[in-house]
């Protein structure tokens, strides 16, 4: 079996990448668990008549989910959002302008 080098570069993106993860996996359970709570009190809050299937209500969930989409494809697909690409060219670019 290999011994891992804690200087070693792969080692230190797989820890990076797993704190994303570990991050987005976080704001997923947030995510749930504030909306499931807001939807709850807007439905306490409601008429005997009314229903919950109004468009305010489900306003922030979408954005959020969205927003939280996008997190999510930027964790697990590197190059989407200033992937390690984008980082490579923007270090080299800085050193490059110390010269």
């Amino acid at each position: 079996m290999k011994t891992i080098d804690e200087n070693d570069m792969q080692y230190r993106e797989a820890v990076r990448k797993v704190k994303r993860i570990k991050n987005f996996y976080l704001s997923v359970f947030i995510y749930v668990a504030v909306n499931l709570f807001i939807l709850y009190l807007n439905y306490r809050e409601l008429d005997q008549n009314e229903t919950i299937w109004h468009i305010e209500y489900f306003i922030l969930p979408i954005i959020w989910g969205a927003v939280l989409l996008l997190y999510g494809m930027s964790v697990y697909f590197s190059g989407f959002m200033l992937g390690r690409k984008w980082e490579e060219k923007k270090i080299k670019e800085l050193m490059d302008k110390e010269k």
